[in-house]
């Protein structure tokens, strides 16, 4: 008997789906007119920003795009992403030399070792290590940083009895949850909230109950998916991966390994080089190109502190960096969705003919009628900062005049960054994917009912700043 039509149906290669999703959106830019709205350098807490001026959208001459820039498109996206390629192409390189030295690996087993001792462990570390990944998101922006971790942590979960996929969740969705629910966040909250005119970080009491929430949901999601795929493996998406990978067995009480002096001093310098990304990021406000830098140094550094010599590092880098060649196409198309719709002019039209429906609504609904029109900005624009410049100078006022603050209209916009993990548009979303080699369809597959939950969350925590209390 042939297997079922749904069964046997597979789903495309996540660039096929990315380009599937260029050609849509140039052929949506054909039929959406073409506008702007006028822009004004702004000085914010943050620095100079280009932000738009309210009412001042108007109609200009159609912008028609030809089937060229299908092709044309991604090679302005790889332009357009240029510093973030060479992030990915640095870290991939920076790991593969970390990996070879053999220090993951022994540094995992060391790990687990001690947590087979101590079996009551295992049940704290997701909580504890998604809690610090979530309070960098919320206070620094934490987001592609994100992406080395993964290297580090599918192993580990993997050696657990967990699956790739809880250990790309642990760094991944930890930051997520804090970034979208921040109550820090230079960023995000920062930017918008200078922009709406706000004094800054404003609101802190009712934004640290939606820190706490939101990351005790996708805590409570990975813990709840960890639990079902040690105990039944079978139900992983990722399984076959997995099983390419090579066999990791799940740790067992057994003797301790013994201490290696190698191992223990290259896995000291990779601490403190993640020690010192940190006081970079928050102390001297480092990008990240001064971030690619360093994992350009740390990964040579690694390498002759693990015994590798010259030529075995530069073969290994070659090789890391080889391995992300896929996300960086990935990564370049998804950018390419954003040059469209900015050639085409038809991004400000889009926010303009949202604004003026949100004004129709009854009060009661506004608040998330504007969290899903973030989304759907943010489906284009990844950046916290660009979409917040864009957005909260119309957004603002508008709040003024349908009868909501204009600390909820910074709120709904900030809380849109529940559903980025789900985003095949978003370069920091496909740089985990591509750096835990997990395809894009199966991890959609897998987070789609996290991010319902999530939308619904937000939906619910936009209803007390508009019904019970005057938040501003």
């Amino acid at each position: 008997m042939s297997k079922p039509f749904l069964k046997r149906l597979t789903m495309p290669h996540t660039l096929v789906v990315v380009m599937m999703l260029v050609i849509l959106v140039l052929a949506v830019s054909w039929l959406i007119p073409s506008g702007e709205y006028q822009r004004v350098k702004l000085q914010t807490s943050q620095g100079i920003r280009n932000v738009t001026v309210a009412g001042t959208y108007h109609v200009v001459d159609k912008v028609y795009l030809g089937a060229h820039m299908v092709l044309e498109s991604p090679i302005k996206g790889f332009l357009d992403g240029a510093l973030l390629i060479c992030f990915l192409l640095m870290i991939g390189g920076s790991f593969a030399i970390f990996q070879e030295t053999g220090a993951v690996e022994f540094g995992i087993r060391r790990l687990t070792d001690a947590i087979s001792r101590r079996p009551h462990l295992e049940g704290m570390l997701i909580p504890a290590l998604m809690v610090v990944f979530s309070l960098g998101g919320s206070i620094f922006g934490m987001a592609e940083e994100t992406i080395p971790f993964v290297i580090i942590f599918i192993p580990l979960a993997r050696r657990l009895g967990y699956d790739s996929i809880v250990g790309a969740s642990i760094p991944f969705l930890g930051s997520a949850a804090g970034f979208a629910a921040a109550f820090f966040n230079p960023f995000t909250v920062g930017i918008s909230q200078s922009i709406a005119g706000l004094p800054l970080y404003s609101g802190l009491g009712y934004r640290l109950i939606t820190w706490v929430i939101g990351t005790a949901v996708m805590i409570a999601y990975v813990m709840w998916y960890a639990r079902r795929v040690k105990r039944n493996p079978e139900i992983s998406p990722v399984r076959d991966i997995d099983l390419e990978r090579g066999a990791i067995e799940p740790h067992s009480a057994g003797s301790a390994e013994p201490w290696d002096f190698r191992h223990v001093a290259t896995l000291t310098l990779f601490v403190a080089s993640m020690v010192l990304l940190v006081v970079g990021v928050l102390k001297w406000k480092w990008y990240i190109d001064q971030i690619a830098v360093l994992f350009f140094g740390m990964g040579i550094v690694l390498g002759f502190a693990g015994g590798l010599g010259p030529s075995r590092v530069a073969r290994t880098f070659v090789t890391g960096a080889k391995d992300m060649v896929g996300v960086v196409f990935i990564v370049a198309c998804a950018r390419a969705l954003l040059v469209i719709a900015q050639e085409a002019k038809i991004l400000d039209t889009i926010l303009y003919f949202a604004s003026n429906t949100i004004s129709l609504l009854p009060r009661g609904v506004i608040a998330q009628v504007m969290f899903l029109i973030q989304c759907v900005i943010n489906f284009f624009i990844h950046s916290g900062t660009a979409q917040a410049a864009l957005t909260m100078p119309v957004m603002s006022p508008l709040a003024d005049l349908v009868g909501i603050t204009r600390q909820t209209a910074v709120y709904a916009y900030q809380l849109c960054e529940f559903v980025n993990p789900i985003l095949p548009t978003s370069a920091v979303t496909m740089g985990v994917l591509g750096a835990g080699k997990i395809p894009w369809e199966r991890w959609a597959r897998w987070f789609l009912p996290l991010m319902v939950i999530l939308v619904l969350l937000s939906f619910l925590l936009l209803v007390p700043p508009v019904l019970l209390f005057r938040w501003e």
